[in-house]
């Protein structure tokens, strides 16, 4: 996969649509115009075998495609990854790189994935259960730092702006810069397409931060660790499942990010808190 041609054509735009809608204010009826955020269905094969159907905004494929590979213990590496190839509209085949070879029996869903849950389709929970990566010590953080990643994901969500439908995930290095960033309609999408994003510049991303646009759930704890990330922080609650996950690896989990507020979870270590 060339590395350029990958960061291009990962930038396509989201798409969203609008409908008439009618507006109540004040014992007032006003009929406007509303945007939509888009949701669809995206089918990926290996070969011709179907092996996910994420419900998803369209755009932005090609890292959905890498960071859903990547953090679901598909491959291993991005340099595993070639691409992707569409088949039809909505339907796009996986392309590995040469001498790569994967059973897509093995990763199969048994059903398509919501938008609301990634975890849903799964075949078992066994399959959830993916062997993460050591994460590192670092990055260390201040809290400032924590507190200005989240509230600077908001700046870099046009289409939430536009539909207030989507959720946002950024990959962050301690220092602010930012590795990848997406949007999506599926919490759990959005982290794979940042994700994805980000593996095209560094692989694995140790010593990064996942900031995500709402709570954090078990399989977004998994993806981050799967990714080598060993900091993930939401502006809403974090789940009892991610919660323990994130103490048995090691993690820095951290929650209801707001203003000058915050709460640790598990992985205190990594903030310079008194």
């Amino acid at each position: 996969m060339e590395r350029s041609d990958a960061r291009q054509r990962s930038l396509s735009t989201v798409r969203d649509t609008t409908t008439s809608v009618t507006v109540f204010t004040g014992g007032e009826r006003t009929v406007v115009d509303d945007h939509l955020a888009a949701e669809e269905p995206v089918e990926f094969r290996i070969g011709d075998t179907p092996i996910a159907v994420l419900m998803r905004t369209p755009g932005d494929e090609l890292p959905l495609a890498l960071g859903f590979c990547l953090t679901e213990g598909i491959l291993l590496s991005p340099s595993e990854f070639d691409g992707v190839d569409r088949i039809d509209e909505g339907r796009f085949r996986l392309r590995l790189a040469s001498g790569v070879k994967v059973d897509p029996e093995q990763f199969r869903r048994n059903t398509y994935t919501t938008s609301s849950c990634g975890v849903c389709g799964k075949a078992s929970i066994d399959a959830v259960l993916i062997a993460a990566r050591p994460l590192s010590d670092g990055p260390m953080l201040e809290p400032d730092a924590v507190f200005d990643a989240v509230a600077g994901l908001t700046r870099v969500q046009p289409e939430f702006a536009r539909t207030g439908g989507l959720h946002g995930a950024a990959v962050r290095l301690a220092d602010g810069t930012i590795l990848g960033v997406a949007e999506d309609i599926g919490r759990h999408n959005a982290v794979d397409k940042a994700i994805g994003i980000a593996a095209m510049t560094r692989w694995p991303l140790d010593e990064s931060m996942l900031v995500v646009s709402g709570r954090t759930s078990f399989e977004i704890a998994q993806k981050a660790a799967v990714a080598g990330i060993s900091v993930v922080a939401g502006v809403s609650a974090a789940s009892s499942l991610a919660v323990q996950l994130a103490a048995d690896l090691g993690m820095t989990l951290i929650g209801f990010v707001r203003e000058n507020r915050m709460v640790i979870y598990t992985g205190i270590d990594r903030l310079a808190t008194s």
